[in-house]
């Protein structure tokens, strides 16, 4: 065999073994992707699910579970509040899912605030761990202002919820009046008028030369508004 048909001979063996490791990488390749996609499964949804129905399900993908923490809720003891990752996330097998598991409803002691005042009922829940939720009024004639007249939930044990609605008396109602127009009167008419309707009353004295002396020519407020005996009128009057 001559020298030149020995390189052809091994250039072509060259050649071959080089198509043949190609085609083992690109075989080992594709295997690899075959295996890792072959390992990896859909996250299922486990919220609302107990412990163990939520293992099984995993387990049966080829999961781990793991308990991250236990909270209270609403749900059920050891049934799965959250998780993470979310449902549907792709996962590799042996991979963990962390949950957090119910410890069931929290059983608050609720004091008694029926008689009490919005504020001092505002202090014992706080001692309490609990808050004041809504607050409603209603008029009660013979209740002072600001006191506790209902509470949900009512008083003991057993409540799920650190809010306690409360219904608080908002006093008597006030007597309401439409505004008379004063403007013109003199003070003492003026004066007169407020007396018997109960209002209270600021005079301001002015100079006001073009005004006759003791004539109202302000007023506040304006005629024919509605107003309550709280309210303190304002007459501004010629001096």
């Amino acid at each position: 065999m001559t020298l030149r048909e020995r390189l052809e001979w091994a250039s072509r063996m060259a050649l071959l073994v080089f198509i043949l490791a190609s085609a083992a990488f690109l075989s080992a390749i594709t295997a690899m992707r075959i295996a890792i996609h072959g390992r990896e499964v859909n996250m299922p949804n486990l919220v609302g699910k107990n412990v163990t129905e939520a293992n099984g399900l995993l387990r049966s993908r080829g999961l781990v579970l793991r308990v991250a923490d236990r909270i209270y809720s609403e749900l059920p003891i050891n049934v799965v509040v959250r998780q993470s990752p979310p449902p549907g996330m792709l996962m590799k097998v042996s991979q963990q899912a962390h949950v957090v598991l119910s410890l069931g409803q929290r059983q608050l002691q609720i004091p008694l605030l029926e008689g009490n005042s919005l504020r001092a009922s505002r202090i014992e829940l706080l001692r309490g761990g609990l808050q004041v939720g809504e607050v409603s009024g209603i008029t009660m004639p013979d209740e002072p202002a600001d006191t506790v007249i209902l509470q949900t939930p009512r008083p003991g044990a057993g409540a799920a919820t650190p809010r306690v609605d409360v219904l608080v008396s908002d006093g008597p109602r006030e007597s309401s009046y439409v505004m008379p127009h004063l403007v013109g009167l003199n003070e003492n008419d003026a004066q007169h008028r407020l007396d018997v309707a109960g209002l209270r009353r600021k005079v301001n004295y002015v100079a006001a030369p073009q005004w006759p002396h003791g004539a109202v020519i302000d007023q506040t407020p304006l005629a024919g508004r509605r107003i309550t005996t709280s309210v303190t009128i304002e007459l501004t009057v010629a001096n």
